[in-house]
């Protein structure tokens, strides 16, 4: 049997990446479920349809902000958007930053994790947000596994970016965002990626300046999250690093069926 295939992509606005061969890339990716970040989008705003697929859509509350959704072939039990439902609150959920379907034996949740932005200016809010997520995946993890996929916005590890010495306090570097990351796996998740490649080096993103992507001056801040019960499930990690379209890249999870 095929193993699930799961693709995760910020797409830095859809409208634009469709003009630039979104279908195609879709197309031969052929996942199961296609995961999309930062779709600046409001309702209505595209017709954006995929034969066999049912999409799911969370909406930033601010025109041409953030957004996600979750492109699917296998229909959930149930969907959810943003964290209040879970958490009793709704501070995290007027930016459209989360997508959450329950399947049968795992939840898939899509995240676009806030940018503590230049200065560091809204790191205490990404502080709430890293805790509150760990507090709703756990949540779920008391009824069944989790995948979290998404843009996280953080470099985890030196490794995970080529010039850590000079990033030490630029947003996504952050002893306190990196803690954030580390305090995540402690309760008992897995970076599939550095999971099945522990040496490896490879990015997901790369700034639009000084021709970064051609000179591979990247990081990698695009995840596949998974609950410890699921490790022994993975049979595949990839970061798609040749298709282009967006500042980021596809990253991709395959775990038995």
């Amino acid at each position: 049997m095929e193993p699930l295939r799961l693709v995760s992509w910020n797409v830095n606005g859809l409208r634009a990446v469709v003009g630039k061969g979104f279908a195609q890339v879709f197309k031969d990716l052929d996942a199961d479920c296609f995961c999309i970040q930062e779709t600046k989008l409001k309702e209505g705003q595209i017709d954006l349809a995929f034969e066999g697929y049912e999409s799911y859509w969370d909406y930033a509350d601010r025109p041409g902000y953030a957004g996600t959704a979750i492109f699917t072939r296998i229909k959930p039990l149930s969907v959810s958007y943003g964290l209040g439902h879970a958490l009793g609150h709704d501070s995290h959920d007027h930016e459209g930053r989360a997508v959450t379907l329950e399947f049968e034996d795992f939840f898939l949740v899509n995240v676009y994790v806030p940018n503590s932005q230049d200065g560091l200016k809204r790191l205490d809010y990404r502080m709430k947000w890293d805790a509150d997520l760990r507090e709703y995946l756990k949540g779920l993890e008391q009824r069944k596994p989790v995948v979290m996929c998404g843009d996280l916005n953080v470099a985890h590890q030196e490794i995970d970016l080529k010039n850590p010495a000079t990033n030490h306090f630029s947003a996504g570097f952050s002893d306190e965002e990196r803690d954030g990351m580390s305090k995540l796996l402690a309760e008992g998740f897995v970076d599939s990626w550095r999971y099945q490649h522990p040496q490896e080096v490879k990015y997901s993103w790369w700034s639009y300046r000084a021709a970064a992507r051609q000179r591979n001056v990247g990081w990698r801040i695009d995840y596949f999250i998974v609950s410890e019960a699921l490790k022994s499930r993975i049979v595949s990690t990839e970061i798609h690093d040749q298709i282009l379209g967006s500042d980021h890249c596809p990253v991709e999870l395959c775990l038995e069926r």
